[in-house]
Order: C-alpha cells, then sequence, then structure tokens
C-alpha cells in the first residue's frame, strides 16, 4: 500500500536529513574531487531523498540510505559523462591555471580539512588509490560505515567491500612506507 508522510513528518525528516549534510558532502568531495561538482551532487542527493522520502522506511540507517542515493547519482553522472562530447577552451584553462598556481584559494573546503586533521604522508597515499579502493577504505575508516551499508552503498557484494578495503588499506600502507623510508 502506498503512504505519504505526513507534514510533521516531512519536517522530522527533513531535520534529521540535515544532519547528515557535512558527511554528504565529504563523500561527494572524495568522489568528485572538485567543490562546484561536490555541491551539485549533495544538491541532486538531498533532491531525490526529499522527492522520495515516502521510500525511506523509519528506524532503518538514514545515512546509509543517503549515502546509497548519493553514490548511484554519483555512478549516473559518470556514465552519462562518458556519452557527451567534451569541448576545451584551452586559452581559459592555461589562463585559470595561472591564476590558480601558488593559490590557497584554489584549495577545496575537503582539502582544508584534510591538511588540518590527517598526517600529510596519509593524505598523499590515500589520496593516490584508486577511485574504487579509495571509496571503500573513505567510506569504512572515515564515515565509519559497515561493510552491508557499503555494499548497498556501492551496488556490489560485500565480500567486493571486504576485499577492497583490505587492499586499498594495504596499498595505503605501502606507500606509507615507501614515503617514510625515503625521508
Amino acid at each position: 500500500m502506498f503512504r505519504r508522510r505526513q507534514p510533521a513528518d516531512a519536517d522530522a525528516f527533513g531535520a534529521e536529513v540535515l544532519r547528515y549534510l557535512e558527511s554528504l558532502y565529504a563523500t561527494a568531495m572524495r568522489l568528485t574531487r572538485n567543490r562546484a561538482d561536490a555541491e551539485d551532487l549533495v544538491q541532486d542527493t538531498l533532491v531525490k531523498a526529499f522527492r522520495f522520502s515516502d521510500k525511506f522506511e523509519p528506524g532503518t540507517n538514514l545515512r546509509a540510505w543517503l549515502s546509497t542515493i548519493l553514490h548511484n547519482t554519483w555512478r549516473n553522472r559518470v556514465r552519462d559523462a562518458g556519452r557527451e562530447a567534451v569541448e576545451v577552451d584551452s586559452t581559459r584553462l592555461e589562463e585559470a591555471e595561472t591564476t590558480a598556481e601558488g593559490s590557497s584559494a584554489s584549495e577545496t573546503p575537503e582539502q582544508l580539512l584534510l591538511r588540518n586533521t590527517l598526517d600529510v604522508d596519509l593524505r598523499a597515499a590515500l589520496d593516490e588509490l584508486p577511485d574504487v579502493f579509495r571509496q571503500a577504505v573513505w567510506m569504512r575508516d572515515v564515515e565509519e560505515f559497515s561493510y552491508a551499508e557499503i555494499a548497498k552503498a556501492l551496488d556490489v557484494p560485500i565480500g567486493t567491500v571486504m576485499s577492497r578495503i583490505s587492499r586499498g588499506r594495504r596499498m595505503l600502507l605501502d606507500q606509507l612506507r615507501k614515503t617514510r623510508a625515503t625521508a
């Protein structure tokens, strides 16, 4: 049976969703590596969450549900972007690059947060991980999602999640050992 939320429930749902805004933004930054794209991704995620709020089952993990929407939206964007032709204005690109060099204004909020909270070597090693491993490690070790929640959000089997986390952590450790051995 189809049921719509009552207005009071919608307000409570909205307030609960907003509690996870920072977490969604951090995850979006990790996926897109671009502030504007991350903001758009979070906005699209929230629009979908509110539009389909009647599909959310109260008592289940809202954060995991939102993360699943975010990851699915991102995956759809990446897939769709592969179909579009890309036009580049190289002159404007070179001007923007020259302007941004040496400027802290080019740092994203996530980069500023990570710079202040994570060891430089760890940040560099995490950024060098391939996307699939970085996503899994980030969701488990930073966002503290369960393996089942990560599997659902990434739409992969739980064994794949466990493997990606294990391999990603190993890659991080190897990279850190190499970096610190040369220092």
